[in-house]
């Protein structure tokens, strides 16, 4: 007998069966967010708008609203858990460095916003967004009066006299402020590779 050979039939690439020498190297995939970006970036945006107070704007009266304070409570009202109730402690005193409020003034009246946000969180577990914005003007509107107090008591003369403009500028600034909050929410969320 005489043996016929036999042709090597090949298949295509696609109806193959993967072995150990086809399989590429295994790389776990990172789909979580960077750990110092998702815990960092609401501390640091913070800080950051504590620094506008070194806009060029020249006034005689106070016109800047309190973006620092404003961005402290939109964390706080998007993630609640996520800043403890000590954090209005060294994010005020960082507010003091910056803001030209008598030193303590931002400790307090921060550190009493973060108690006063529990204490809404408490009790109102579901709310909405004009329940928020309730919440800031009120918390807000206290911070300006109770600030411009202490520092009129500081300069000798009544400054809560002189806030209209900026009160009415802070609260109805909060809510793009929250919006600005929201994205920066979303960029710390990201799922980045890590370089």
């Amino acid at each position: 007998m005489v043996a016929i050979p036999r042709l090597a039939v090949t298949r295509p690439a696609s109806t193959r069966l993967a072995t150990g020498r086809d399989a590429t190297p295994h790389r776990p995939i990172n789909r979580a967010p960077l750990p110092w970006l998702a815990v960092g970036l609401p501390w640091v945006s913070i800080m950051a708008m504590s620094l506008v107070t070194f806009s060029p704007v020249i006034a005689s009266a106070p016109v800047i609203p309190p973006l620092a304070f404003m961005t402290l409570l939109g964390w706080r009202m998007l993630r609640p858990s996520f800043l403890p109730v000590w954090a209005g402690l060294p994010l005020g005193a960082w507010d003091d460095l910056y803001s030209g409020q008598p030193f303590g003034s931002g400790i307090v009246l921060w550190s009493a916003a973060m108690l006063a946000m529990d204490v809404i969180d408490e009790r109102f577990l579901w709310r909405g967004f004009m329940q928020d914005w309730l919440a800031a003007a009120v918390l807000l509107s206290a911070y300006l009066l109770l600030g411009a107090s202490v520092a009129g008591f500081a300069a000798g003369y009544p400054l809560p006299l002189t806030i209209g403009p900026q009160w009415l500028t802070t609260v109805a600034l909060f809510p793009v402020v929250n919006r600005l909050v929201a994205l920066l929410d979303r960029v710390r969320l990201l799922p980045l590779r890590r370089l």
